[in-house]
């Protein structure tokens, strides 16, 4: 049994999550979080802590930041786009119970720092920002490195707030350029 409360968006989600852990959950119910589930969210997060597992989609982002401000300490789960898609969805509803798995298992808490670690610069050298192909790069990072995909500007926020290091950035460089090979 998880010892945190796994937020999903969903019921259908909840139905997805039960087949791969053993975890209590909250369905935020969408993008209009209602002040009965935050007040929800806000006990399980003061007594138990919780891991925000959204859908990697737009709405899933929007309710992924809404619910890191209202609770910066929470743990942060990603599941790639890739591993969470059908031909007409994209959700955790859809993915397997081995992708929950792995995406639990790197759950990340945000950290702040005032030193950035990374900036534009090494995305531009990774061919991960400017230029043609750059999203496929950065979301292929982003899976290596289970912090979920982003714009430039928001993966390069993501590197420097999950306490990636020099170290796991070159080996997923690294990794990278051996699968291209």
């Amino acid at each position: 049994m998880i010892k945190q409360v796994i937020v999903v968006e969903g019921k259908s989600d909840i139905a997805r999550v039960s087949l791969a852990v053993e975890a209590d959950m909250i369905a935020t119910g969408g993008l209009g979080l209602s002040d009965k589930v935050i007040e929800q969210i806000r006990c399980a997060y003061e007594r138990r802590g919780i891991i925000i597992l959204t859908d990697p989609d737009g709405p899933g982002n929007h309710i992924r930041q809404k619910l890191t401000r209202l609770f910066p300490d929470a743990l942060q789960a990603f599941v790639p786009k890739a591993e969470a898609s059908t031909s007409t969805d994209v959700g955790i509803e859809d993915a397997s119970p081995e992708a929950i798995r792995r995406a639990l298992a790197n759950a990340h808490a945000l950290t702040c720092t005032l030193e950035e670690t990374f900036t534009m610069s090494d995305l531009i050298r990774a061919g991960m920002a400017g230029g043609k192909g750059a999203a496929a790069r950065r979301e292929k990072a982003a899976e290596k490195l289970h912090i979920g995909y982003g714009n430039a500007r928001s993966f390069l926020k993501k590197l420097n707030h999950f306490n990636v290091t020099r170290e796991d950035w070159e080996r997923t460089i690294s990794e990278m350029e051996d699968t291209n090979a």
